[in-house]
């Protein structure tokens, strides 16, 4: 097998200052490409006094404004577009639960551009030309899927496209088709992992040697169960659909130590949530993207809302971010003390007799908020071990977050699962 060194394409071999170059110049590019075909980008930068010429430097994009998802659903489905329709050759949309939903676009060259980046993500990974890859994202205007598939080919791998659900039927796929590699949402890896066990198959045995999770956040907890009970490298991607799809970042295995943005097409800054001021690498606050080569919807400082910090390169010259600690908008603020589900997902993990399975309701008690973790009980745990682990979790959480919870141990594959994953926060607040 090659070294992973050899298999690096032109953009990884760049040098910091050849990167630099190729970023300003496509930046230049893509905010001139937006001005001219994008009438709410042209209104935007009008109001905001600047125009593409004023770029002179990868700095001055801090002068321009934000795009927020309520920017693209106001202007739902085809007012983000860059490029007449004719040349559209696919679109992807969010769910829409949580409003109007985004419509993105993608001309050919996108499509091939995004191929690009997740088969150079699926080789970060450890993947090779030639394995056979295990696709469980959901197939469909979810990019999961389809970003997924069309990588692994581009990289030349076999596409085993299960996408979600039927967890026994991919259980046994998983056994008959032996893959290299799986694909999948962190969260459904455990519900695999579970279904492995339920029939008595040690998922340490399976053909399986890396995994590539993302669609949601997780913790360095949740990395050590899979690989402890799966025996393979767990790797994280990251990818929202406004900006491209899967690929955008990606862990590289050798490392493991957050992941490489694929800077040459997506330019990252780090932005204070509260007054959008550019913070310095090394400091945590909202990551915000601004696409260099993107033809049919071009994004400028698009602020996902995720939370997490820019550190230098290591397997690659490119920035590496660190794994996303939570969002910005699913943060709850809990009579004073701001409380993410990843640290509740912490504690769960580490709660014997507790499945890796979790959601947060909150409530309102008179005219303070409540909030109850419910947790579902590993299938052998019997009624005192699921008391033990209620209070354990409700004492893990008061020390370390500083805030009293309720918690109820429910039974298993109890909590309604969507695209493979569980809804984190439920708010049951009135309006």
């Amino acid at each position: 097998m090659a070294d992973a060194t050899e298999l690096l394409d032109a953009g990884e071999r760049l040098g910091p200052e050849a990167l630099r170059a190729l970023q300003l110049e496509r930046l230049r590019a893509s905010l001139r490409h937006a001005y001219a075909n994008v009438p709410f980008y042209r209104d935007a930068f009008d109001k905001a006094g600047v125009r593409p010429d004023d770029c002179r430097s990868l700095a001055d994009l801090a002068r321009f404004p934000f795009t927020t998802k309520a920017d693209l659903r106001d202007h739902y489905p085809y007012g983000m577009f860059a490029v007449p329709r004719d040349r559209i050759r696919r679109v992807h949309a969010s769910s829409g639960t949580t409003g109007q939903p985004t419509v993105v676009g993608y001309t050919e060259g996108d499509l091939s551009m995004w191929a690009d980046m997740v088969a150079r993500s699926i080789r970060a990974a450890g993947g090779r030309p030639g394995d056979r890859i295990h696709v469980a994202y959901g197939y469909g205007l979810f990019t999961g899927g389809l970003g997924a598939h069309h990588g692994a080919e581009r990289l030349g791998c076999t596409v085993v496209p299960a996408s979600g659900g039927m967890t026994a039927r991919q259980v046994r796929l998983i056994q008959d088709l032996e893959p290299d590699v799986i694909m999948v949402t962190p969260s459904y890896m455990l519900t695999l992992l579970d279904e492995f066990e339920r029939q008595g198959v040690d998922p340490r045995r399976t053909s399986l040697r890396v995994g590539v999770f993302g669609a949601e956040p997780w913790t360095e907890e949740m990395r050590r169960e899979i690989e402890e009970r799966c025996a393979i490298d767990a790797v994280d991607i990251y990818g929202l659909s406004e900006v491209i799809g899967p690929g955008v970042a990606q862990e590289c295995v050798e490392t493991k130590d957050g992941l490489h943005i694929w800077e040459d097409h997506f330019y990252p800054e780090v932005v204070d949530p509260l007054t959008g001021e550019v913070l310095p690498d090394g400091e945590e606050g909202e990551l915000v993207f601004t696409s260099l080569t993107k033809e049919a919807m071009p994004v400028v400082r698009y602020r996902t809302r995720d939370l997490t910090r820019l550190l230098p390169g290591t397997a690659r010259v490119f920035r590496r971010m660190r794994k996303i600690t939570g969002r910005s908008d699913d943060m709850v603020i809990l009579r004073g003390v701001n409380l993410f589900p990843t640290q509740i997902e912490e504690i769960v993990l580490r709660t014997p007799g507790v499945a890796p399975h979790f959601q947060l309701r909150l409530t309102r008690e008179g005219r303070l908020d409540a909030l109850t973790v419910l947790a579902e009980a590993r299938p052998d745990a019997g009624p005192e071990v699921r008391e033990s682990a209620a209070r354990s979790i409700a004492a893990a959480v008061k020390d370390g977050i500083g805030v009293s919870v309720s918690v109820e141990i429910v039974d298993p594959e109890s909590l309604e699962r969507s695209v493979g994953k569980i809804r984190r926060i439920v708010d049951l607040r009135p309006r």
